[in-house]
């Protein structure tokens, strides 16, 4: 059973339909102690990084997660959702985060304007430059779904999974450390692509 979390930010609808194609049974909550509970955790989001954690603590959350993590729950991060899962988010002043994965959520880099600049918000499909042993199968150059101004920089390198070009600067876009594992992009508005890593997600043993 996945258990998709609700704080009110998260693309509830899109996420449920990619484990609906999957035929992947689920629940979507926003109850603190099914979350203690879950066996393998989604975290998807749609937002600001302050704003989705507001989200997270008003509703008594933040804890039961980390408590989760801490224990070896499998846990997926989608866009903000991933975004939180680090140490701090610098969007509209500095947030802390759930400290899952050391590193901070700082802005794109801007282009210099030329024809082959990448715009920010950065929304649109983008090749992956994928690596470690997560995006085993996923081809090198794979395209998927953005919607973005910021991108998590973790800090140890070794934890990231996947990378796209942003205005000559080589940006994370997945990361994994153990049992917890983030996406910037959107997979479940990914096509193949994205259901294959959704399905290796809830397949996957820490």
């Amino acid at each position: 059973m996945i258990t998709v979390i609700d704080y009110g930010r998260g693309n509830l609808f899109s996420t449920g339909q990619a484990l609906r194609h999957l035929d992947v049974p689920y629940e979507i909550t926003a109850d603190a102690d099914a979350a203690e509970r879950a066996e393998r955790i989604v975290l998807p989001g749609v937002g600001a990084f302050g704003d989705c954690m507001e989200g997270l603590r008003s509703r008594g959350l933040i804890e039961p997660l980390k408590r989760a993590a801490a224990r070896g729950v499998p846990m997926l991060g989608i866009c903000v959702g991933a975004q939180v899962m680090l140490d701090a988010g610098e969007e509209f002043g500095r947030h802390d985060g759930l400290g899952l994965i050391a590193g901070a959520v700082r802005r794109l880099p801007e282009g210099n304007g030329g024809p082959d600049a990448v715009r920010i918000p950065n929304v649109g499909w983008r090749a992956l430059r994928t690596r470690g042993a997560f995006f085993d199968g996923t081809p090198d150059g794979a395209m998927v779904y953005f919607v973005h101004s910021y991108a998590p920089f973790v800090a140890d390198g070794a934890d990231v999974a996947a990378t796209i070009a942003v205005n000559g600067a080589d940006v994370p876009v997945a990361f994994r450390r153990g049992n917890v594992v983030g996406f910037q992009f959107h997979p479940e508005k990914s096509g193949p692509v994205g259901l294959n890593l959704i399905e290796r997600f809830v397949r996957f043993t820490p």
